[in-house]
């Protein structure tokens, strides 16, 4: 009986383990997406870069793109080969709010304690001279018990972080009478938060783009992206395969060059005269 306290205790914090480590695996994005009819019918495109602040040739904004670029091969998009071939210019832009003050409403159990029952046993408690047992009635007292009664709910003031990413595509030419290209479709992502880790949310926002380029919202929308080993996020970040001449520029890339301390290497010898 007395074994029951510790369990109810290791029980009710497996639970909580399971709930906190299912919360931590998914992600709230909210996602606002716009498009013309039949905006979806281009799929080559070139990839730029108008992040305010961050440089197009950092390590950042080359990992950056590389999650755009393989979350747009999910819709069936694909880099064209030379710019002039693409039939849309794809925009990126993406950063982090200032920090925010925001108050919110959290909740937390509310338990009492209950005192174990109290029972009555006959036990033996010895034996007489002539080897008889004594038995008595003694009073037991279980181990106490806990019971859930409720949530208290209580007011906080945290400071939060906006964690956004868009894409905007244009077509790749001029609408003509000297007016600017013709924008197709847009899509904005975003994630609100205590942290300010940008990169660690990158990959998570260029999923939740994938269902949504060329398509229109008619609003912002929120969705949930769970970390799971099929899912989207998971493909964002594994990336996708390099091309066949890649491949091959980097295997003569990775070819063993010649030390210039090396020997020169001798002649060969001539051959004899017959």
């Amino acid at each position: 009986m007395k074994a029951l306290a510790p369990l109810l205790s290791f029980a009710l914090g497996s639970v909580s383990a399971v709930w906190l480590a299912g919360c931590a695996g998914s992600y709230q994005v909210k996602v606002d997406a716009l498009s013309k009819p039949e905006a979806e019918k281009a799929v080559a495109y070139r990839l730029q870069t108008n992040a305010a602040g961050i440089d197009p040739k950092s390590l950042r904004n080359q990992e950056a793109e590389r999650f755009v670029r393989t979350a747009l091969s999910g819709r069936g998009l694909y880099e064209a080969p030379k710019p002039e071939l693409a039939e849309i210019v794809v925009n990126l832009d993406y950063g982090v709010s200032e920090p925010k003050l925001v108050r919110e409403m959290r909740t937390e159990p509310i338990y009492r304690t209950l005192p174990g029952r109290v029972f009555t046993a006959v036990v033996q408690v010895g034996v007489d001279k002539n080897g008889n047992p004594i038995f008595a009635t003694q009073t037991y007292q279980e181990p106490p018990s806990t019971e859930y009664i409720g949530d208290r709910e209580y007011m906080v003031t945290v400071v939060k972080y906006e964690k956004y990413l868009r894409l905007s595509a244009r077509e790749n030419q001029p609408a003509g009478d000297n007016a600017p290209p013709a924008e197709l479709w847009t899509v904005d992502v975003s994630s609100d938060g205590e942290s300010r880790d940008l990169r660690k949310h990158l990959p998570v926002l260029a999923a939740a783009t994938i269902d949504f380029v060329g398509k229109d919202t008619r609003g912002q929308k929120s969705i949930r992206l769970k970390e799971e080993k099929e899912g989207a996020v998971a493909f964002v970040k594994k990336g996708m395969d390099p091309a066949p001449d890649a491949k091959s520029e980097g295997a003569a890339a990775s070819a063993p060059t010649p030390s210039p301390d090396a020997p020169t290497p001798a002649p060969p010898a001539p051959s004899p005269k017959g």
